[in-house]
């Protein structure tokens, strides 16, 4: 079992930048998916970006050249966002397969079963 703990949220201005953690404790194999999601009320949760353990990344059209996701030796993973828009306004969360390396990353919810609780961004312009 994988526990996911996601912070760093907050309120900025556009333009600004902020960078999400997401601390992982539990199993996490040496081959496996985490992506960042996020969600506004009312709308699907998308991806945003995606990552597999052999460093593949996917990002979501909006974010290309602003997000960049990583992770460390501990497998926490964090997710750098530069020159916010409002439109990035969402709940983000921290997903996790465990023990499968998608090719290519996934966006497909279904596809990730560790889930974290979440950290709000609001961006105002």
């Amino acid at each position: 079992q994988v526990h996911l703990v996601e912070s760093g949220g907050a309120s900025v201005q556009a333009g600004g930048s902020l960078r999400l953690s997401c601390i992982v404790s539990g199993e996490l194999c040496a081959t496996h998916s985490m992506a960042w999601f996020r969600q506004v009320p009312g709308k699907e949760r998308e991806g945003v970006v995606a990552i597999n353990s052999g460093g593949s990344t996917r990002h979501t059209d909006s974010v290309k050249g602003r997000f960049s996701i990583s992770q460390d030796s501990k497998r926490n993973l964090y997710l750098q966002m530069d020159s916010l828009k409002p439109e990035d306004t969402a709940m983000y969360y921290c997903a996790a397969k465990p023990c499968s390396n998608h090719y290519p990353p996934s966006f497909a919810t279904p596809d990730y079963n560790s889930w974290g609780q979440g950290t709000q961004v609001t961006v105002s312009s």
